[in-house]
């Protein structure tokens, strides 16, 4: 087969009602065993000589895989009118566990103790809740996504004035950007793209996105700045990691003098150069033995390229350009304004931070501590990025093809009890009704003789009908 042939043949396979829906299915499907056998192969040497099985991270992330497998199945079975209904309680409940977890942070700052009250205990960008684990952040980003469709969504052509934006969106999403930059500054640059995607697929004007712009840098400043107070993981007086990890990223300094986010992003490129094009095969990683930082979630990605070489980062750079074209095409297809908006925000969302992640490890990008998605070690993130892949399914069968092939051949009922239901009709526009076929058009002159007939007195029309036929008889 050709080029040509080629070509056509994959405009067909795209052409497909439910082709959004499988290549959606199938890449996020492919990244999630991707991120389990990189989890095991990155994790297992440590693992092994803190807990005496290399099982042991696997385990969880597996036990979380298999939540988030879960969590997927929900959403894609709820329909958009309960998704928008979620956004604001989901939203709000990361708003209270993030402002819970700054409060005991400062607390264990200000008191010099243990940033601990009862039950509740702080470590980062952790909340343990007895033994819950979870990270608020992760919560609010789809929180976001939800609650910020859901209002741009109702706000419509409203759109372009500023006040309409200024109530209540720019508000909450300046609350949510210092709750979750104080301790977090990459989370909060994924949020902030986030944003962006949703107010571009609202086709809000370039000066919203200029100001935004100017807006966003400064925030970003100023979180770089408070660093020095002990926001994030800085201390007090110490060092600012945060500008350090930016200067050192524009302006290299000496090896001898650079010292902690020069080392990771050394050893990072090591574990790349080690690597080549085709691995050292898989569970070969040196770096893995206590070199590489944080080899199992913001550095897996180096282990990838180590064990799996060139080809094993291409592999996972086109399954997540297959997922942001599926995401792109669905917030293009469907038809209901909350399904578009919610679309491209999470798929903004997803991309964004592999890109983020990725550009940090290989050196394009200043390292900022965010795990790759679906790949990455870690129970939060995993569960709330399958759930929005859920979501993104539920959109992908309700697209107008989708929709109309899924109701042309129902499925069995057990099927749509274990799977998903039927997805609703698209709106049918209505037309004018046409004449019977039997009877054929009615010319214009008729058509003016028979309304004259209807509106004369019945003594009028019985005369003319009359007239006619005497008149033929005299002929």
């Amino acid at each position: 087969m050709d080029a040509v042939g080629g070509l056509a043949a994959l405009r067909g396979l795209l052409a497909r009602p439910l082709a959004s829906y499988y290549l959606l299915i199938s890449s996020a499907g492919l990244l999630l065993v991707i991120g389990l056998t990189m989890v095991f192969s990155a994790t297992s040497v440590k693992a092994y000589a803190e807990e005496g099985t290399a099982f042991a991270a696997l385990t969880k992330q597996a036990i979380f895989a298999v939540i988030g497998i879960v969590a997927f199945w929900a959403c894609q079975r709820l329909p958009a009118r309960t998704f928008r209904v979620l956004g604001g309680p989901v939203l709000g409940l990361s708003v209270v566990l993030l402002l819970l977890l700054n409060l005991l942070l400062a607390y264990g700052s200000l008191f010099d103790t243990a940033p601990k009250i009862g039950p509740l205990e702080a470590n980062l960008l952790w909340l343990y809740l007895g033994p819950i684990q979870l990270q608020p952040s992760e919560l609010a980003k789809f929180g976001m996504v939800l609650w910020g469709a859901d209002v741009i969504a109702r706000k419509g052509a409203k759109l372009g004035w500023w006040k309409e934006l200024a109530t209540p969106l720019f508000p909450v999403v300046g609350l949510l950007f210092v709750l979750v930059g104080y301790n977090d500054l990459g989370t909060m640059l994924c949020l902030l793209a986030l944003v962006i995607g949703l107010l571009w697929a609202a086709g809000v004007r370039k000066r919203v996105f200029a100001v935004l712009s100017v807006l966003g840098l400064a925030g970003v400043a100023l979180l770089v700045a408070v660093a020095s107070l002990g926001a994030g993981s800085g201390e007090k007086g110490a060092k600012n990691y945060r500008l350090a990890r930016l200067t050192y990223f524009i302006n290299r300094p000496p090896p001898d003098e650079c010292g902690d986010p020069c080392y990771q992003a050394d050893q990072a490129r090591y574990a790349i150069d080690l690597g080549g094009w085709f691995g050292t095969g898989l569970g070969q990683s040196r770096t893995k033995w206590n070199w590489l930082p944080a080899a199992g979630n913001d550095f897996i990605f180096a282990v990838i390229a180590e064990e799996l070489g060139v080809v094993g980062c291409v592999v996972v750079l086109v399954l997540f350009a297959v997922l942001a074209y599926t995401g792109l095409r669905i917030a293009r297809r469907v038809e209901d304004p909350f399904r578009r908006l919610a679309a491209a925000a999470v798929t903004t969302w997803l991309v964004s931070q592999a890109v983020i992640n990725i550009g940090g490890v290989v050196g394009l990008l200043p390292i900022t501590g965010l795990p790759l998605p679906f790949i990455s070690d870690g129970g939060s993130a995993l569960v709330v990025t399958l759930a929005a892949v859920g979501m993104l399914a539920s959109f992908a069968r309700a697209e107008p093809d989708a929709a109309r092939a899924l109701h042309a051949r129902p499925p069995a009922r057990w099927v749509r009890l274990v799977w998903a239901p039927l997805p609703p009709l698209p709106g049918r526009r209505r037309r004018p009704a046409t004449p019977p076929a039997d009877r054929g058009s009615v010319p214009r002159a008729r058509a003016r003789r028979e309304d004259d007939d209807e509106t004369a007195p019945r003594g009028a029309r019985g005369t003319r009908a009359r007239a006619g036929s005497a008149s033929e008889r005299r002929r």
